[in-house]
């Protein structure tokens, strides 16, 4: 998330100050895509927000195959 000052440093540094994206990227740290949006844009700020939260891929484990990890990893641990 970049905030105002990270934006108008950019922009100064590019605008004002005449350095190359690459010379940026390297003082400030982040990526080339990042740098060329915030001088592409009009906008202050970038926030990334996400209006609901996604199903986890993976779904709880029923109980009935924990009993069965437990067995067969107990089997393991007393055949050696």
């Amino acid at each position: 998330m970049l905030i105002v000052e990270t934006i108008g440093r950019i922009r100064r540094e590019h605008f004002v100050k005449g350095k190359t994206i690459k010379e940026i990227v390297r003082d400030l740290g982040i990526s080339r895509n990042t740098v060329r949006k915030a001088l592409r844009s009009e906008e202050t700020s970038f926030v990334y927000g996400r209006d609901t939260q996604p199903l986890p891929k993976l779904r709880p484990c029923p109980k009935s195959s924990t009993i069965c990890w437990t067995r067969m990893r107990r089997s393991l641990r007393e055949s050696g």
